[in-house]
């Protein structure tokens, strides 16, 4: 808990909302029912330890605060989420109906702590240990089933360290999601070119027999995509993504914009794992990545 005045209250407020959600508590000395309800909340803020920071606000002595809230009547609460105002309630609450309100706003233990390990594993990964990222990840998974992101970052080493069959179990709870979700659906697209290598004609001798297709005719558009999935399953990305420019570059519309989609899916893939900036801050962009949205976006557009 810490007393806020019209100084610190970008810092301690508006700032500090954009990590962890803030409760705002406007009370007065005077005000009996604040003296119950402050204590109350200042138990849920070390019980739920770190999911959201109590702030309180002397309405008297801070009348410009309050005003800029609008404040008629105390105690008042305000949540502040991303520096934004996302809800609130007017008066003494019972322990029960504050649990319930934080519940609906602030992130389950569970989540936190699967967001923790997930931070592990890309410091593992920055650092080179695969193992590590793999285990702290897959217990990211466990913690918080809910966590599709936790999910497709550990699907995606799965499938990049060779590991398919744990990979469709690990991506089973959320296939119905794969239409939806263009992350989850890059996933799909990764997992079907396997299975498509897997069942395919095409041996040792794959790439001899995907040139001459196309030598022989540059517009056969099965056979560009035929290949593109064929190296998306040797993880050969760029390579991958020039065949799918080619198809674009000569039908955009290609069996429903298969090409487009697939291409989109391999972004998807590639893109590195997000990184903490300062704020205000813009992460830096891969290079490929970047180089390959500007041709996607040239060749969709011309």
């Amino acid at each position: 808990m810490i007393d806020v005045t019209l100084e610190t209250f970008e810092t301690e407020v508006v700032a500090a909302s954009m990590t962890t959600p803030v409760l705002v508590d406007f009370w007065a000395p005077w005000c009996g029912p604040c003296k119950s309800l402050g204590p109350v909340l200042e138990k849920l803020e070390v019980e739920y330890a770190g999911r959201f920071k109590l702030a309180k606000i002397d309405s008297d002595q801070e009348q410009q605060l309050a005003a800029m809230f609008g404040i008629r009547s105390i105690p008042t609460c305000v949540l502040m989420m991303n520096g934004q105002p996302v809800d609130g309630f007017m008066g003494a609450q019972p322990e029960g109906q504050l649990r319930a309100f934080l519940d609906k706003h602030v992130p389950s233990a569970e989540a936190l702590q699967a967001e923790e390990q997930e931070e592990q594993a890309q410091d593992a990964l920055a650092g080179g240990d695969t193992e590590t990222a793999l285990e702290a990840l897959q217990q990211a998974v466990a913690t918080d089933p809910a966590n599709d992101e936790a999910r497709f970052d550990y699907v995606k080493l799965l499938l990049k360290l060779g590991h398919e069959d744990a990979a469709k179990v690990a991506f089973a709870p959320v296939i119905s999601k794969a239409d939806a979700s263009r992350r989850l659906g890059a996933l799909k697209a990764w997992m079907d070119a396997l299975d498509f290598v897997a069942v395919s004609a095409y041996g040792e001798g794959a790439d001899a027999q995907f040139a001459a297709k196309i030598g022989a005719n540059k517009r056969d558009f099965e056979a560009r995509y035929d290949r593109a999935r064929w190296l998306m399953a040797r993880q050969r990305w760029p390579e991958a993504m020039d065949e799918l420019l080619e198809i674009l570059m000569r039908d955009k519309s290609w069996n429903g914009e298969a090409a487009r989609k697939t291409f989109v899916a391999i972004l998807e893939i590639i893109e590195p794992p997000r990184v903490k900036v300062a704020e205000g801050q813009i992460p830096p962009e891969d290079p490929v990545v970047a180089t390959y949205r500007r041709r996607l976006s040239s060749v969709v557009l011309s």
